[in-house]
This record gives structure tokens, C-alpha cells and sequence, in this order.
């Protein structure tokens, strides 16, 4: 399977739009976010491999930040629950990167507390992630939890399942 990246990635529909300073956010689609997935979270495998099942399903929402026209970060949201946790309605938060020269700016932060005040504007909700050894502490910072016993995923390392609560407004 060949995937493109698109190089104008500004013709897709903005919803959602705020800027915090010199930064904005705003959703985007499917596509956008390979060219944040793949230096940061797939290195030296292939493009296709940013390509996540339910990437296109009406259901799953993609966030990016912008540093004036450059895609610097993003995190994506599927509906998908998890065994461990009993209550609904869930998302799945995966793929959230920040490229090198923005990360340490508070904009992994940023997104993803734009992303839950988005996802808890109509009803309380559960997010949950298989969160990477290394960003552990980033989601603790951010108001997650452990559940369960630490696990190994094939080329990717250690991951704890982390879930937060968000009551709607």
C-alpha cells in the first residue's frame, strides 16, 4: 500500500480553530498526521506503518497544532473501548506526538487539553491510551491514571494503559 502525504494540507475543512499565542489548533484529517507519526513515533519503518486502523471512521477525530503554516504536533481519537473499564461512552487516544524542536514548549499539553475539552463538550466521557514508557509521566502531569500491569507491544516497548475522566461542561 503507497501513502501520500499531501503537501497542501490547508484544504481540508477547520473546525475547532484557537490560537494560544503563536500556535493553533485545529482538527485535521487522517493523512495530515503521517508527517508528524512517522519521525516520531514509526522511525526507520515505513510510511504505511503511520496508517492506523480506524483512522477514517466517522467516529475518530484528528487534532493538529500548527506553528504559523507547519503541522508540529497531534493527537488522534477513536471511539474504542477498553476491557478494563466498565463505563461508557470511551476514546482511545493514540498517536500523540510533538515533533523534536517543539517538544519541552507545552504544546503535547496544549493539544490535548484542547482535544478534551472538545471531546467532553456533550456528555461526560472516558479517554484511555497505551501510553509509552517515555511519556508516562507526561500523561500522569495531565491528570491520567494506571490501570492495569505494564505491557510489551512488539517493536514499541513497555506501555501502561492510562485512562482520565472528563465530565462535560
Amino acid at each position: 500500500m503507497k501513502v501520500r502525504i499531501p503537501q497542501n494540507i490547508f484544504k481540508f475543512e477547520k473546525i475547532k480553530n484557537i490560537s494560544t499565542t503563536n500556535y493553533k489548533i485545529k482538527i485535521i484529517c487522517s493523512t495530515d498526521t503521517y508527517s508528524v507519526r512517522h519521525p516520531i513515533l514509526r522511525t526507520e519503518k515505513p510510511i504505511e506503518s503511520c496508517v492506523f486502523e480506524g483512522d477514517d471512521l466517522e467516529t475518530t477525530i484528528h487534532f493538529g497544532i500548527f506553528s504559523e503554516e507547519n503541522l508540529v504536533g497531534i493527537c488522534s481519537f477513536y471511539k474504542n473501548s477498553h476491557p478494563n473499564i466498565l463505563e461508557t461512552p470511551q476514546y482511545q487516544l493514540r498517536g500523540m506526538a510533538v515533533l523534536m524542536p517543539f517538544q519541552n514548549k507545552s504544546l503535547g499539553k496544549k493539544i490535548l487539553r484542547h482535544a478534551e475539552d472538545f471531546l467532553k463538550e456533550k456528555s461526560d466521557i472516558i479517554i484511555w491510551c497505551n501510553a509509552r514508557e517515555i511519556a508516562i509521566n507526561f500523561y500522569k502531569k495531565n491528570g491520567y491514571q494506571i490501570i492495569g500491569e505494564p505491557f510489551h507491544i512488539t517493536d514499541f516497548g513497555l506501555h501502561c494503559a492510562m485512562y482520565k475522566v472528563l465530565y462535560s461542561l
